[in-house]
């Protein structure tokens, strides 16, 4: 009998991965800015890093340095990136006070917004985007409808 799960025990179906130039670096990073926590990594025999993995609150992400003769690039050779990952936490100033003293740059600064989130975006030193967020309030979807239409962009008290 098969005794072994699918998705392995502390994850989810849908793990980011991202790729870095200077994974090692960034593990740093985000271990200064949201608190990380390392699970694990595994080095390649020229140093750089196959695979790492981290958690962020409950959330896993693994990690990959730039293996360019295998068209694995990150958003720092391209000079964009697609992709926003965004990140609740119990305290958004105090989550972009510390992402911006590890390097971090704002891309919009916080603000309480028509949604119900303090929210804000900030690029890391790796090119990923990231929006950090605290829910503060609830909003019917009534509420949200209307202030969206407004073309409202902070909240209303």
């Amino acid at each position: 009998m098969n005794t072994v799960q699918p998705i392995p025990p502390g994850m989810t179906a849908i793990t980011p991965h991202l790729v870095c130039r200077g994974a090692a670096d960034a593990i740093a990073f985000y271990a200064r800015a949201f608190g990380a926590v390392e699970l694990g990594r595994l080095p390649a025999p020229d140093g750089r890093l196959m695979h790492a993995m981290i958690r962020i609150g409950d959330a896993s992400l693994m990690l990959v340095d730039e293996f360019p003769e295998q068209g694995c690039l990150g958003p720092s050779a391209v000079n964009a990136s697609p992709v926003t990952l965004h990140l609740y936490v119990a305290d958004a100033d105090a989550t972009m006070a510390a992402a911006v003293a590890a390097g971090a740059t704002v891309t919009m600064p916080l603000a309480d917004m028509f949604w119900g989130d303090r929210y804000g975006r900030l690029v890391d030193p790796f090119g990923h985007q990231w929006s950090v967020a605290t829910h503060v309030r609830d909003v019917s979807p009534a509420e949200m409808a209307a202030a969206a239409a407004a073309g409202c962009s902070a909240a209303k008290d």
